[in-house]
This record gives C-alpha cells, structure tokens and sequence, in this order.
C-alpha cells in the first residue's frame, strides 16, 4: 500500500514519484486530458510488446479475450452489465456515436442546457441540421441554491415534440454535477431518451449506471481514472443496441457470429488500431484504488 500524506493541503510528495508530472506545477486538471502513472503506463508498455511480437496472432486470437477481460472489469466498476459496454477512444465520440445513429424528424425537439460541452453541442447542431429537428437550450444558473433548480430549468423546457435529451452529467466549464438520476426519472415517465456526457465522471464520482437509468452514457477512462490517452466507455441499454452503430462501419457489420451482440461485434473491431490504452483500464482501476486505505471512495473524496 502506498503512503497517503495528511490532508490539510500538503502536497501528496509520496504520489510524486508515479507521474512524470512536472514537479515545479501542482496539476490540478486532470478534467481535461488527466496525467498516467508509471505503473500504469508500464502495463500499457508490455501490452504493445504482446502486440507488436506478433501482431497477427494478437489481433487474431489475443486481443478479444482481452478485451472481454478488460471490460468485464470497467463495467464493475462503473455498476453495469458488461454485455451493455464498449470501448471508445473517448467520450466524445460515444456521443457522436449515439446522436449519427438516431433518426430524428423535421420538427422534432433536441434538448440540452446552457452548459452543454461544447464538442458534444456541435455534434447536436450537426444532427439537428441534418435532420431539419429544433434544438432548445435549457438555461442552468450559476451559482445555484439547490440541485432541484438544474431538475426545474430541464423540465420547464420538455414539450410534447421532445426526442432526446442530453445532458453533462458534470459540467466542463462550471463543475456543476447534474442530478442526472431525478432529471431521467422524470424524462422517462414521457418516454423521453436521454444521452448523457459523463466525460469527467469516472473516477470523480461513484458510478452505477444501472441504477442512474440513462438510454446512453458515454465517459472517460483516461481523466480521473487516469487510464492511458484513448480509452472511454459508451453504454447503451441493451433495448436500444440494435439501433447505434459505430462511426466506422467495418467487419461486424456483416459477421454471422451469434455469441455476441452486434453492438459489441461492431464497436469492438472499427479497423486496426493500437488497443493499449483499452486493455490498460484495469491497471489504472486497479492502481488508483491501491493509493490510499480507503480504496476508490476515499481517493474520489480526496
């Protein structure tokens, strides 16, 4: 177990020695692209060994036990049914993935709030444009009293023509955590599917998204959880997988195999790529749980 420091501010030198972080900064922003420690960076190291010892039968016979492995292992930790997960190179495109999926009609109703990330409201322009659909903004104030001020400004603006709702489950620009799970409670009394950016959530806040009840969650590994660069998550619920495919349709579109779902046949293989950061997610799971006494609650209190 490694050596936790007191928490009166001091700074954790007894961390230090795993990051290559550069010791004249306090890095602070893991919310942005998040720092990998060493042994973790290691693991990933020796993955690309496998890899590049013989990358034929790597990609052929090692890589997809693996996987399984790797997201058997996230969706535990993130409280869901691993059949329900696939790996993304980042939230960003999780999104992309779900909203380039979706059919939307003239007329219908996208909803989002003023705090919407801005990648993921360009993706919704893109689709609203598309498809000749209306965004609506939901204005969020800042500071707020109480989380029911966010449930109110969501709900004031669902109509009878909304489709979809997305929603950061923490917000980029202000921090705000959203009150996700009373927003999807009330959205679902309408039938109302919801798509949520939980980029910043993994590792930040304790995760169950079986009972957070989202049609569509995507995050990121490689913040918090300081996974490699290029590891993320999308989970949809297994009602709606038939309709999301990947941003690059390749081999499991077409595969007759019936042991797994095309959803994971088709998000599991987009083509050859380097599925380090992927496999990788375990160690940093693994490897930040082991920081402190308390495990994962005690290092998201912290």
């Amino acid at each position: 177990m490694l050596k936790s420091t007191d928490l009166e501010g001091h700074r954790p030198t007894e961390f230090s020695a795993y990051w290559s972080l550069d010791p004249q900064i306090t890095f602070l922003n893991h919310g942005s692209f998040g720092a990998c420690p060493f042994p973790v960076l290691e693991v990933q190291e020796q993955v690309r060994q496998q890899l590049e010892r013989e990358p034929v039968q790597f990609f052929v016979r090692e890589f997809e036990p693996l996987l399984d492995q790797a997201r058997e292992q996230l969706a535990q930790f993130v409280g869901v049914d691993g059949r329900d997960l696939v790996f993304v190179p980042n939230a960003t495109t999780g999104v992309n993935s779900v909203l380039r999926s979706l059919q939307f009609n003239p007329g219908d109703e996208l909803l989002t709030t003023d705090h919407e990330y801005n990648a993921s409201r360009n993706a919704l322009e893109f689709v609203a444009d598309r498809a000749d659909a209306r965004i609506v903004v939901a204005p969020v104030p800042f500071p707020i009293a109480s989380k029911q001020e966010i449930v109110d400004a969501v709900m004031a603006r669902v109509s009878e023509k909304t489709k979809l709702v997305l929603l950061d489950h923490i917000s980029s620009q202000t921090g705000l955590i959203f009150p996700i799970e009373e927003i999807i409670q009330q959205l679902s009394q309408f039938g109302i599917e919801t798509l949520i950016d939980g980029a910043h959530a993994p590792g930040m806040l304790p995760l169950n998204l079986s009972e957070i009840g989202a049609t569509y969650y995507s995050g990121n590994c490689h913040k918090w959880l300081s996974a490699p660069k290029g590891a993320a998550f999308l989970y949809v619920r297994g009602s709606h997988q038939q309709k999301i495919r990947p941003l690059t349709i390749s081999h499991g579109a077409n595969s007759p195999r019936t042991d797994k779902s095309r959803f994971q046949l088709e998000f599991d293989w987009t083509g050859t790529g380097d599925p380090s950061a992927y496999l990788s997610v375990p160690a940093a799971i693994q490897f930040m749980g082991s920081l402190l006494p308390g495990g994962w609650p005690e290092l998201m209190s912290r």
